[in-house]
């Protein structure tokens, strides 16, 4: 096996395999990537130089990924290297054209002056990757990449609960939805996507730490393939193949809690209360919240955190409506991780009061991007 290819191309492939290894595994090989190299061109009969195709696939026990790229084809052949060394081996290369190699028991990588030698895994030992699922249909990379984002904040970190982990993945018609929740906050995106048959439905459950890593490398252009069986989702695009196991059980339904009967609705400008967040969050110390007094007769909100003589507050103008006067309080965190996901001018805010439900919303509410949040009780002085 030999093979040419720009450093740049090698490194991009190699890091994008190598995001599904373990840190640690009992099983050696798991740490390895596996290197094939396919002849484009030559005799017909896989011999000659030319252009050709380097796939590289990793994988563990939750998740595989296989990446095709470009490259010229001196001998084809495969090789299992450990992954991770590799990387770092790309990351130092000269820029310019690679040359790898395996030589004996040896995978060789070499450019301007520089060469380094890995050791070989064994290929028999290697299991094989998992097959991607049937594809159901296809969505916007840039959109997907945008909904996954905005629900992943609320989901949880706590591994007891691995439910509570995950995003809940629905496919209805014409529509998929996106949620995520900790059980103190809830965020739900729904974008179009473009089904493979007509009434195609599903709703499993994906690891938001798998899902938000696979948006985020899957490219930001074109068509995302969503493939999908009882054990496993698939997500191709633009020569890129990744599987993740799904996760057991089912996040709560969303839409009774979304329901708000009579709630005071207030209007605020979403970047000046996003930097006010931040500016009196400062001296809100470990989960002490901030503090939102809306009031109707001054058509604004006074925003305010801390205890005794550390303290901080903020006056932004803000349309109430439903009520004289309204006082809630937030986890700082949680808001501001809220707050971020939107980018229109104005939000929304349905508030029930203190301890209660408070969503948050643009300012159509078109009920494309909600969020979620528990108020809770706190009287700062």
């Amino acid at each position: 096996m030999e093979f040419r290819i720009e450093r740049g191309a090698l490194a991009e492939a190699v890091a994008w395999a190598a995001r599904v290894l373990p840190v640690r595994s009992p099983v050696p090989v798991l740490g390895g990537l596996l290197l094939d190299m396919e002849s484009g061109g030559g005799d017909g009969t896989g011999g000659g130089t030319g252009a050709g195709r380097l796939r590289i696939s990793g994988l563990d026990y939750e998740a595989s990924a296989r990446i095709d790229v470009a490259a010229e084809a001196l001998s084809p052949g495969k090789v299992l290297v450990m992954g991770r060394r590799l990387l770092d081996i790309c990351k130092v290369l000269p820029d310019g054209p690679v040359e790898c190699a395996v030589e004996g028991s040896r995978f060789t990588v070499s450019g301007d002056g520089a060469r380094f030698g890995l050791s070989v895994l064994p290929l028999d030992d290697y299991p094989a990757l998992p097959p991607l699922p049937q594809v159901r249909g296809a969505v916007d990379a840039e959109l997907f990449a945008a909904a996954v984002a905005d629900v992943a904040v609320a989901a949880g970190r706590d591994d007891t609960l691995p439910a509570l982990t995950g995003i809940r993945l629905e496919l209805d018609g014409d529509t998929m939805t996106l949620a995520a929740t900790d059980r103190y906050r809830f965020a739900v995106r729904t974008v179009p996507w473009k089904a493979t048959a007509p009434g195609e439905s599903a709703d499993v459950l994906v690891s938001a730490r798998r899902l938000t890593e696979i948006a985020r490398s899957l490219g930001r252009s074109g068509l995302v393939s969503v493939a999908l069986d009882a054990g496993s989702a698939g997500f191709e695009h633009a020569g890129m193949r990744t599987t993740v196991r799904l996760l057991e059980g089912r996040l709560p339904r969303h839409e009774k809690l979304f329901a708000m009967e009579d709630p005071a609705e207030a209007l605020v400008d979403r970047a000046r209360l996003t930097e006010a967040v931040k500016r009196v969050s400062v001296v809100a110390d470990g989960d002490s919240p901030v503090q939102m007094t809306f009031s109707r007769a001054d058509a604004s909100v006074t925003l305010r955190a801390g205890y005794e003589d550390d303290v901080a507050s903020q006056w932004l103008p803000a349309a109430l409506e439903g009520a004289e006067e309204l006082t809630v309080a937030f986890n700082p965190g949680y808001l501001a991780d809220a707050l971020a996901t939107f980018t229109g001018p104005s939000l929304r805010l349905r508030l029930m009061g203190a301890g209660q439900r408070a969503m948050i919303t643009d300012e159509a509410d078109t009920g494309s991007h909600r969020h979620l949040l528990m108020s809770v009780r706190a009287q700062l002085a």
